[in-house]
């Protein structure tokens, strides 16, 4: 079967795949609703069927046949290995390291990963925009032993440094995390409409590594609000196949006519809008 061509999936879409296929099987993933939940479910959907989906409401093993509208949705209790109280999964499951993959979404990032879903902004009293907050996105970014990001590229989002810090990533650098007692490993993949960036391991701050088809770094470079390095050997990230947007489609066709646009994404991102042509995103 012919793989898609660029102009036969959205921007979303193939974030959503690539974020999907950075997941393994059988690792537990704290996810929450919006493009993580997607890339999640996709993933379970496909690949890594034995993924371990934990919400933060307290859903153990969930396993929805269809994408829940947030992290209260029955669906996920009923479909769950089992169901803990809110503050067993926090102090039992996260602190401790005992999850493997965190999902956040982001309003700001910036340069050492750092997230902001709080305010836009230099005051906090009185902000441009308040945001929905933190939820449980500061402990996230603290103790998963990974995170992965998925945010569109804008110069709105990819900022110098954040407003807020909402949830830290590296910090101002090298030895931050370490400082701050933050045992999870920050930040090691920002999915984003336009491509991939990952922390450089020595200076901690994200390389551009991965373009999708159709995208140069050009266009990535302008919708950064810093001086954005490339690694070495950039890749040409795969397209998403006709059996990934089948499956992808096939669960988004599960929620409501609007999309699932008012709900935010995972760790108390801005709202998710409509999907975007392949590096359609706002500078």
């Amino acid at each position: 079967m012919t793989a898609p061509a660029p102009g036969e999936y959205t921007a979303d879409e193939i974030m959503t795949v690539a974020a999907a296929r950075a997941l393994r099987d059988r690792v537990t993933c704290f996810v929450g609703i919006g493009l993580p939940s997607e890339a999640a479910n996709l993933a379970r959907a496909t690949h890594s069927p034995d993924l371990v989906l934990i919400y933060e409401s307290g859903p153990i093993g969930a396993k929805p046949g269809s994408l829940p509208l947030s992290i209260g949705d029955g669906i996920l209790a009923t479909t769950a290995d089992t169901v803990v109280s809110v503050p067993e999964v926090f102090n039992y499951w996260l602190q401790p390291g005992r999850i493997e993959v965190g999902f956040l979404g982001a309003a700001q990032i910036d340069r050492f990963a750092n997230i902001n879903t709080t305010v836009i902004g230099a005051d906090y009293a009185v902000p441009k925009v308040r945001l929905p907050g933190a939820g449980g996105a500061p402990e996230i970014a603290a103790s998963c032993r990974e995170v992965i990001v998925i945010v569109r590229q804008s110069l709105r989002t990819f900022v110098e440094r954040v407003d807020f810090v909402t949830s830290v990533g590296f910090g101002d650098g090298p030895g931050s995390r370490k400082y701050l007692g933050l045992t999870g490993a920050g930040p090691q993949r920002i999915i984003t409409n336009l491509g991939v960036l990952e922390p450089d391991r020595e200076t901690c701050e994200l390389l551009l590594t991965g373009v999708y088809p159709g995208v140069d770094v050009g266009q990535v470079r302008e919708r950064t609000g810093w001086d954005l390095r490339v690694a070495a050997g950039l890749a040409e990230i795969e397209g998403p196949s006709a059996a990934e947007l089948s499956a992808l489609r096939a669960l988004r066709a599960t929620l409501p006519a609007d999309g699932g646009k008012g709900a935010p994404a995972g760790g108390g991102a801005a709202p998710l809008g409509g999907a975007a042509p392949l590096g359609g995103a706002a500078p």
